[in-house]
């Protein structure tokens, strides 16, 4: 399948799978299962950062018309973005990244996959409660949100990197 494709799937699946369902489900504890960082996270690694910002805004703004957030989606996932290649420069590889690999759980390991996607996740998810609830008067409240909704939406995009990657590469 082209490169192009396969995001363009990958898009579409991730914001229809986030907006139809887990934005529907109500876990309590302030539970939020975010999934849309996964796709800013398995853009290609040589993709420059302001594509990868254009692309975390447009998925968020799209979620967020659809969810009624007013831009916590967005602003959220443009945080992730903006601290992608740091973090992906602080865990890289001593050779670097190989442009044939994705970054994903399965191409880049479990090890790297949870230090960078949980890094990421959160900062996402921090900023996300940050701008949801503003208050400072709730900053255990955040943290409690985040912490959870964290652990949750991680073992949710290892569950879509299996049912998702793995199948297409048995094909």
């Amino acid at each position: 399948m082209n490169n192009i494709t396969k995001h363009i799937i990958r898009f579409l699946l991730l914001v229809i799978l986030q907006v139809m369902i887990f934005n529907q489900l109500e876990l309590g504890f302030g539970i939020h299962i975010m999934i849309l960082p996964l796709f800013v996270m398995l853009l290609p690694f040589e993709i420059g950062i302001i594509r990868v910002l254009s692309f975390a805004f447009l998925i968020g703004f799209i979620a967020d018309i659809f969810s009624n957030t007013y831009g916590l989606h967005a602003s959220s996932l443009v945080m992730l973005a903006y601290f992608r290649p740091m973090v992906f420069k602080k865990f890289a590889p001593t050779d670097g990244y190989d442009p044939l690999k994705e970054a994903t759980f399965f191409d880049m390991g479990n090890r790297w996959f949870f230090y960078v996607f949980g890094s990421l996740l959160l900062i996402h998810h921090f900023w996300y409660f940050l701008i949801e609830i503003f208050r400072i008067n709730e900053f255990f409240t955040i943290l409690q949100n985040t912490i959870f909704s964290c652990i949750i939406s991680f073992l949710m995009a290892i569950a879509l990197q299996i049912l998702m990657i793995k199948q297409g590469q048995r094909k």
